[in-house]
């Protein structure tokens, strides 16, 4: 007979313990057998680049080439565009009475179809976000709420129409005054992930990444092993690799940044000929890998999904006006040549960045694809969403906001399209996702009239 675990098993060491994938073997157990085959629970993620992208380089030329021969934007994510939906005709919140505020409002405004209280401009005050409202529905039955992910320290300070200064740097609203934190330290991103036991004294203070307790809750797995079918038995292992994986390259991370410090002030050796150029200081989240630290956020995200530790992930790759990307060979910020004025090196550039951050985007939806769940994939039972909260960084417009929907969402949305006729916006969107996402909906986010039916699954 098929040994029974329950979906909340975990794996356990002195003071913490590893959630698991879904397995076969696991449902709501009975005791003597599996009742009905479980069905994976639908995830909602969220990733963000500002500043819009180069249009003609970015929306398909016609529904029928999406698939066939996509724009050069889209090139990483050819393996799975068949599990991809693009909608051309989706805008944004009209920003009067802040005209002068399009970097304020591109983020604060992209996942709560608000905008900020007029009267109340110093202050935060704008609207719950849909990734809250999706967690104040399904957030209970999970050990985390939510996940809240940047690259940067949320700290940019600029006086756009003396808007606070969080709307510059937070698309997570818990409440109409509170906003959301996000981690930009993947470590600590990777402890959360670590659930601490109950047991008490000396090792209950143990930090859950040492690395000889993760040899302790991973060397569990063995015993668990024993117990499950052959496929599980894959699928365990292709998971304590990944884990494994991120914390490699976490440390790995951290390693290069203490020892280019080190180096930099005196008190190590250098290892470099003296006509080796010197070494570039890894700063998490500027260092000279951001490719590297966005995949790892990525992955973590993954990670949180798989286990089951969250539904909901929001993740800003940056934020306005603040970030540049050595890795693509120039050091130009991400703001100034998004004012082109139709140059063409500077156009070059914000097509290359755009590109660079779908890649991180498709980095991720291809490891869930990657990873099966259920009668599927993981990927088949998320919604995930890259975009921006403006079309045109050159023209600040916000007509066609650029996004990329992938993952099926268990079913309930109908990918491998382009559709380049809807009318809707913002709120039109997120009203749509969440409802894809099992949530009910008793009032509109924010400037919403209708759910989008053209993306849905009829």
């Amino acid at each position: 007979m098929q040994t029974v675990i329950h979906r909340r098993t975990c794996l356990r060491g002195l003071g913490a313990s590893l959630g698991l994938p879904l397995l076969e073997a696991m449902g709501w157990a009975d005791g003597t057998k599996l009742k009905s085959a479980y069905k994976p629970p639908v995830r909602l993620g969220f990733m963000y680049m500002p500043h819009g992208v180069i249009m003609d380089q970015f929306w398909p030329k016609s529904p029928e080439s999406f698939l066939k021969s996509p724009p050069p934007a889209l090139r990483s994510l050819r393996p799975v565009l068949e599990q991809c939906l693009m909608v051309k005709g989706i805008s944004g919140v009209p920003i009067a009475p802040f005209g002068s505020a399009p970097h304020a409002l591109e983020l604060s405004t992209w996942l709560t179809a608000t905008l900020p209280d007029a009267a109340k401009r110093n202050q935060i005050h704008i609207a719950i976000s849909a990734d809250q409202i999706f967690a104040n529905y399904h957030g209970s039955l999970t050990a985390l709420p939510s996940l809240e992910l940047a690259t940067m320290p949320q700290t940019h300070k600029e006086n756009q129409e003396g808007l606070n200064e969080g709307y510059y740097s937070h698309c997570s609203f818990r409440s109409p005054t509170q906003a959301m934190p996000a981690e930009i330290n993947p470590r600590s991103v990777l402890k959360r992930l670590f659930g601490k036991t109950n047991l008490g004294g000396p090792s209950a203070a143990t930090d859950p990444l040492d690395r000889q307790m993760l040899d302790l809750v991973i060397g569990g797995a063995k015993d668990l092993r024993r117990k499950l079918p052959h496929a599980d038995q894959q699928k365990l292992d292709e998971y304590l690799d990944s884990v494994r994986s991120v914390e490699r390259r976490i440390a790995a991370i951290e390693q290069r940044q203490k020892e280019a410090a080190l180096e930099k002030s005196g008190l190590a050796p250098s290892k470099r000929k003296a006509s080796d150029s010197p070494p570039i200081e890894i700063k998490i989240p500027e260092g000279d890998k951001r490719s590297e630290y966005m995949q790892i956020m990525c992955d973590l995200t993954v990670l949180a999904f798989q286990t089951d530790t969250t539904r909901v992930s929001t993740y800003i790759g940056s934020t306005p006006n603040g970030v540049s990307y050595p890795e693509l060979g120039f050091s130009d910020t991400h703001h100034g040549p998004t004012h082109h004025n139709n140059e063409a090196e500077k156009v070059r550039k914000v097509a290359a960045i755009t590109q660079f951050n779908i890649d991180q985007f498709a980095y991720m939806v291809k490891k869930m694809a990657s990873l099966r769940e259920g009668d599927g994939t993981l990927l088949d039972n998320c919604i995930m969403m890259w975009g921006s909260g403006l079309e045109d960084g050159n023209k600040h417009t916000r007509e066609n906001l650029p996004f990329i929907i992938a993952g099926k969402g268990g079913g309930s949305l109908q990918t491998g399209r382009f559709i380049d006729s809807v009318k809707g916006n913002q709120g039109d969107l997120l009203s749509t996702l969440l409802s894809c996402s099992g949530v009910p909906l008793d009032r509109p986010i924010g400037i919403a009239t209708k759910e989008i039916k053209e993306m849905m699954r009829s």
